[in-house]
Parts: C-alpha cells; sequence; structure tokens
C-alpha cells in the first residue's frame, strides 16, 4: 500500500507556492496562457506557479518590471469582464532619501496585456503627472526555464535537456531550449522603441519625461517551436488588439442568456460565460473546452463531457464538439500503460516534453472508469436537447462501442457492475471524479482495495443504458433496446441491494473488490440522484444526509461528511467543497421534487461568487463551515482559476432550480416546481432555442408565489410548467 501512495503522489499538484495567496491573473488563447501576479508580473518565488505556457511547456519563468530597480506600488489590478486583457494601475514609490528624486506618485504606469495566438502582447504607458521633469530608468527582467506542465507541478525528472545559450538578435533577446525529445522551443521577446540597454536577461530604458507628458513602450513576447522567426513583427502589436477586439464584439446575437435581479448574480453568470469561451477558443481540438488553468489547460474526457451537460440547455454546441471529438479519440486496442481497452473513452490528452517522452503516461491516457458511461450519458442528452438524429447516428458506432467496453472490460467479474483497477502502477490508483490516492476509503479511515465499483458510476451506467436505449429505438435497433432497457432495470435492482447503507442513511461511497461497502458518507450518493438509479425514499433519505451539517457546509456540500474518519475540509476530495459536484447534486435533487435544497445549494455558491476574486468559483475550496456574512469561503491553494466545469456549474444550478428540461423532439420545454433563490427575485432567459423555434422567459417572485411568463416566442415550442401549458 505505501508503494501505491508513493506512485500516485507522483502526478499530486504540490503546493510549495500557494495560488490562492497569490490572486493571481489569467489570460488564455488556445494552447498558450499567462498566469501572472496582480502587478502584471511572473515571478520566481521557489516551484512558482506563474509563468507564460505554450503547448505545456513555459516559455517565460520571469518578466518582471521596475522602477529604479524597485517594484513600483500596485494601485488596482484586473481582468475585463470578458478575460481578454490584463489590466494595471501602478506607481512609483518613495525611494530613499539619498536617492530622493520625485515624490511617491508621481509617474503612473499603465500595463495592458493580452494573449493571442502563441504572443502575450504588452502595452506600458508612463506620465508625468508632477510639475517638474523626471528622469529615471524603467528595466524588464525575463528569463525562460522551459519546464515541462508537470515538472511545475512538482513531478521530479531524472534528466532534461539542453538549455541552449541566450542570444540577441536585433530588438530582441532569444531564449532556446532542445527537449529529449529532440523539439527545439524558442521564447523570442522584442521590444518597441528598442531599449537603452538590451542584454540576453534584461531590456533596460532612460526615461526623461517632462510634465504631464506621456512615452508608450511595447513587447512582445512568442512563444515558438523550430527555429526562433527573424522577427514577431512587433509593429503588429495594434493589428493584433484590433483582431481581438474584433473577434470578441462578433458575440452571437442568438447566443441564449441568462440575466437576473441581482447584480452579484448576474456577475458570476458574466465571469463565467466568458471563462468557458477562453477555456473553449482557439484549442487546436477545435472549441472543446479545456479543463482548467494552469494544471490541466489541456482535453480531459470526464471534465468536457460534465461541462457540456451543465451547460447542455443553453449551449448544446458545446457537447457536439466534445462528443465528436472523444468519438474519433476512442481507444482501439490494449494498451496497459495508457490504461487503454477497446471502446473506452479518454481521459487525458497531453502533448508537453514529458508525455511525449513517457516520462508521465498521459500523451493519450484513458485511466478514468466514468468517462465512457458519461460519453453514453451526454449523447442521449444531445438527442433529447436537439433531436439531431443525423449526428447520432453518425457517432453510433462509438456508442455502441462504449456500450461493449461497459459490459466487458469494464466488468471484468461480470457482476453487473462497472470496477477500475488500474494496468500498472503508472496509472491513476483511483480513477473516478475523485482521483486523488486518498479519497476511497471504508470507514475506519483504510483505503479501499480493488477492484474499485464506484457509487455514481452505476448511476451513470443506469442512465447510460437508458439513454442508449432511446437512441437505438430512434435507430431501429429495437431488440438491442429492450435489452437495454431490462440491463438498466436490472443494475437498479441489484445497485439498491448492494450499495444502500442503513447505517449513513445514505448510498455507500464505494464496493471495494469483495464488494465490501464503504460505508462513507459522500456526495457520490447526489450524482446517483442526478442519474435516477436511486429508489425515491431512498433518494430523499439521501439528500437529507447531504444537506445535513456535516455534510452542507453553508457554501455547499462538502466531498465527503465532517463526521468521517479521512474528513479534512483542506484536502483535494476529502472535504472540500467542488462547485461542479453540488450543481450535479443540486439537479438531482430537483429530479425528485427537492427544490428547497436546490435553492440552499445555489444559494450558497452565490454567495461564495460574491466574495471570490473575479467572482469566479475555482475548481475548488475548502469544507470549513461557514463563518459570519463577513468571511468567505477559505481557497484551496492550489485550485485551477478558471476550471471549465466550476465555470459551468452556473448553468446547471439555473437548470435545477427552474426544474427544466428540455424535449426537443417534441418541441417542448418543461419546467417543474421552479423556485429561485434567495435574493434572486428575476430570472430571464432569452434566446433559448428549440429546433427552428427560439423564445424569452420570464421567471419571477410574487409575494410568495414563484411566476413564469413567456415575453416572446417565435416558432413552435410549447411551454409548460406543472403540466400546465402556458399560453
Amino acid at each position: 500500500m505505501t508503494d501505491i501512495v508513493r506512485v500516485a503522489d507522483e502526478y499530486y499538484v504540490r503546493a510549495s507556492s500557494a495560488l490562492a495567496d497569490d490572486r493571481t491573473r489569467v489570460l488564455k488563447s488556445g494552447d498558450t496562457f499567462l498566469v501572472a501576479n496582480r502587478y502584471g508580473d511572473i515571478e520566481e518565488l521557489g516551484l512558482s506557479k506563474f509563468g507564460l505556457f505554450h503547448s505545456e511547456t513555459r516559455h517565460l519563468s520571469r518578466f518582471t518590471m521596475k522602477v529604479n530597480q524597485r517594484q513600483p506600488l500596485l494601485l488596482s489590478s484586473t481582468v475585463r469582464e470578458d478575460n481578454a486583457f490584463l489590466s494595471v494601475d501602478a506607481t512609483n514609490v518613495d525611494e530613499p532619501v539619498t536617492q530622493m528624486q520625485f515624490d511617491r506618485g508621481t509617474i503612473h504606469l499603465f500595463r495592458s496585456q493580452f494573449v493571442t495566438g502563441s504572443c502575450r502582447y504588452e502595452h506600458v504607458r508612463v506620465l508625468n503627472y508632477g510639475l517638474e521633469p523626471v528622469r529615471f530608468t524603467l528595466s524588464f527582467q525575463f528569463d525562460a526555464d522551459f519546464a515541462d506542465i508537470f515538472e511545475v507541478r512538482g513531478t521530479k525528472r531524472a534528466r532534461h535537456g539542453e538549455r541552449l545559450a541566450n542570444r540577441i538578435e536585433g530588438d530582441a533577446s532569444v531564449l532556446s531550449y532542445r527537449g529529449l525529445d529532440g523539439v527545439l522551443r524558442c521564447t523570442r521577446i522584442e521590444f518597441s522603441p528598442r531599449p537603452g540597454v538590451l542584454t540576453a536577461n534584461e531590456a533596460s530604458y532612460t526615461i526623461a519625461l517632462e510634465p504631464k507628458k506621456e512615452i508608450s513602450l511595447f513587447s512582445t513576447v512568442a512563444c515558438q517551436r523550430g527555429p526562433a522567426s527573424t522577427s514577431v513583427c512587433l509593429t503588429a502589436f495594434h493589428t493584433a488588439l484590433c483582431k481581438v477586439e474584433d473577434e470578441l464584439s462578433r458575440v452571437c446575437d442568438d447566443d441564449c442568456l441568462v440575466t437576473t435581479s441581482s447584480e452579484s448574480f448576474n456577475s458570476w453568470l458574466a465571469r463565467s460565460r466568458a471563462d468557458l469561451r477562453m477555456l473553449s477558443e482557439g484549442n487546436p481540438e477545435g472549441a472543446y473546452p479545456y479543463a482548467g488553468v494552469p494544471w490541466f489547460s489541456t482535453v480531459f474526457g470526464r471534465d468536457g463531457i460534465i461541462t457540456a451537460f451543465e451547460c447542455l440547455w443553453t449551449q448544446p454546441e458545446i457537447a457536439e464538439t466534445v462528443l465528436a471529438y472523444l468519438a474519433e479519440t476512442q481507444a482501439t486496442e490494449v494498451i496497459p500503460e495508457r490504461d487503454a481497452e477497446p471502446g473506452k473513452i479518454l481521459h487525458e490528452m497531453r502533448r508537453g516534453e514529458m508525455a511525449l517522452t513517457s516520462e508521465v503516461p498521459f500523451a493519450r491516457y484513458y485511466g478514468s472508469v466514468d468517462s465512457t458511461p458519461l460519453f453514453v450519458m451526454l449523447a442521449a442528452a444531445y438527442y433529447e436537447r436537439t433531436a439531431s438524429i443525423d449526428f447520432i447516428r453518425k457517432i453510433w458506432p462509438n456508442i455502441e462501442r462504449a456500450l461493449w467496453w461497459i459490459d466487458t472490460c469494464g466488468d471484468g467479474d461480470r457482476d453487473g457492475f462497472v470496477e477500475y483497477q488500474r494496468q500498472t502502477d503508472k496509472g491513476l490508483a483511483q480513477q473516478g471524479w475523485k482521483d486523488s490516492h486518498d479519497s476511497v476509503f471504508y470507514a475506519d479511515g483504510r483505503l479501499a482495495d480493488p477492484p474499485i465499483a464506484l457509487c455514481e458510476v452505476q448511476g451513470y451506467v443506469y442512465s447510460a443504458k437508458r439513454g442508449a436505449a432511446l437512441l437505438a429505438r430512434k435507430l431501429g435497433h429495437a431488440d438491442l433496446a429492450k435489452e437495454l432497457d431490462v440491463q438498466a432495470a436490472n443494475l437498479r435492482d441489484q445497485f439498491e441491494q448492494l450499495f444502500w447503507c442503513h447505517e449513513i442513511d445514505s448510498y455507500a461511497l464505494a464496493l471495494d473488490g469483495r464488494k465490501k461497502q464503504c460505508a462513507v458518507r459522500s456526495s457520490n450518493a447526489g450524482h446517483a440522484l442526478f442519474c435516477g438509479i436511486a429508489e425515491p425514499e431512498h433518494a430523499k433519505r439521501a439528500a437529507n444526509t447531504l444537506m445535513h451539517d456535516h455534510s452542507f457546509c453553508g457554501w455547499g456540500v462538502r466531498t465527503i461528511a465532517a463526521s468521517e474518519s479521512r474528513y479534512n475540509p483542506m484536502s483535494y476530495h476529502n472535504g472540500s467543497v467542488w462547485p461542479h459536484d453540488n450543481a450535479i447534486v443540486a439537479l438531482g435533487f430537483s429530479h425528485y421534487g427537492l427544490q428547497n435544497d436546490v435553492a440552499r445549494i445555489m444559494n450558497g455558491l452565490h454567495e461564495a461568487s460574491r466574495f471570490v476574486d473575479l467572482h469566479r468559483l475555482p475548481e475548488l475550496f475548502c469544507g470549513f463551515h461557514r463563518r459570519p456574512e463577513t468571511s468567505g469561503p477559505t481557497l484551496y491553494p492550489v485550485a485551477c482559476s478558471p476550471q471549465a466545469w466550476a465555470a459551468g456549474s452556473v448553468y446547471m444550478l439555473v437548470q435545477a432550480c427552474l426544474g427544466l428540461k428540455i424535449d426537443a423532439p417534441a418541441k417542448k420545454i418543461c419546467l417543474v416546481h421552479p423556485t429561485l433563490p434567495p435574493h434572486v427575485n428575476e430570472m430571464r432567459v432569452r434566446n433559448l432555442r428549440v429546433r427552428d423555434a427560439k423564445l424569452d422567459l420570464m421567471v419571477r417572485r410574487d409575494r410568495d408565489q414563484i411566476r413564469t411568463e413567456i415575453l416572446e416566442r417565435a416558432g413552435l415550442v410549447e411551454v409548460a410548467v406543472d403540466g400546465h401549458t402556458l399560453k
């Protein structure tokens, strides 16, 4: 067991530098992203997580701006609401008496940064607000360590490639590295106007400014594979700027938008929408939402599927992109070191140096037990949302292969449950969404023995088979549809018999290799409600357990309850609060009519969004009990922010509150017991499209009643609230 823990920790995100304390600023374009501090700087602080990354390699490990070799005084720092630009206002600090040249606050420095393609652009505007001329140095220090993202996360490497000599080319400094994979990676840093002093690691200007005069400086950092270009065309700064602004202005007027009467709720919605766009646009795989920055800025099967589920009712095109890419990359053979088996859906895709040299197994890795049934679930849900049977017909062979994997490789002992056990000691020890090594355990805290059958995975399989049965009927496979329905019904009966645990009044977290229960109160049980596998009475009891103070901390439902042996509110999966997990639990509650509990979860996360930076819910936060209103949630030190399924959570929560279901084949929208969370009196949904129809809806609180109105409707689509058709 010690060896298993040690190997599992190899991929653990180490917290030698806490992102939570640094209030980082993130910009992203495709597979290039910037993580800077509030000053707009990239600092070298131990195993710092700051940097400019391209294709999973850090092309800048340092880029700092100094006035007279001192850090300026920060005035303000923000990322624009659309995530396109980082803006920083700063001024000069007080100089030592012996070096006094001008008073603090004389010089205003404005930094504007954006990322597009594989380049990071910056404009620095310097203005003298004093009454006298000033003279000072403005310098930029920079470096590149070309660290692989796994190395930045803390994974140790036995060997590195060759760091080549830095060189000066005209107005640029070029930093280079030849990796063990044979790839030449270059960072080209250009300045305009040319600095008075330009070395391999520093650019320095001596600036003289008359009162009320200003000067502008520009820099471009280009991340390149292969020989560095002779020029990055720094003169194209304004061209690049105009291109970015033009792309942002092309927001489709037909996008489905949700707005409310609450300004803070609207800020949460706006930031979430911008995060989803940033994580999806420009990626080499198409508009597939990358999981999160900085650690998971790549394709993840599970994350992409759940993000697509969260946004399905507003943006079904995300689901189509995710399904198409995962069908294309579905495993076709047994590859033990990748945990690959025929029919299995991708877990993680990497293209960095360590993946290409097989130092980590994630170049194309299949070690998740849930991606495959979730893929089938999403396909069925996509059809119900869009009625796009032609797309389903296209990926039907992939659905059939996924179902084959579920029944064979996924169920090695043929007991009806899907289990997992990694094929080599390099794979992930735990392969559900809670994939830290210590996330599956018995009540006494001992780690569970594999192969492991997770509670939620059986729910996913149940829903997948029911959904596949629907699709099979639509495609004319009546016998298969009947067989799948029988299998789903049998699985539900067996699940109730073996997973329900009277001692904890909930479903067990998992069954071990001997079918012994891991009798632990966990949020996994809420996923069973989301999938509909839970018997109604057990669903209500499980919901009561999840909303007990041991589990619901005030901000959300903890991953495991405070009463459990391994509970630690500061852990990754054993007591923390994950927004996407809560959204799934809330939608599960909604399926069983538990709307009051849905509203409590929605309110907790809404309140959390008011306290976190930029109204951006991170990947997770600590599960400490909610303190007085003046205190926000306690941040987890190395959480990704933004994170796709955290950004998408607000849309699934809205869906849960409205009790919303869209039946596109029948051209019908149903709302069941719609409710609104506290402090939100009105919610408007604009441009909700169902096939060739669209409408605007208003849900509002009228005294103690929730009323729904159709504000505008174009085309044929029926709207029913609690079974009554709206006119």
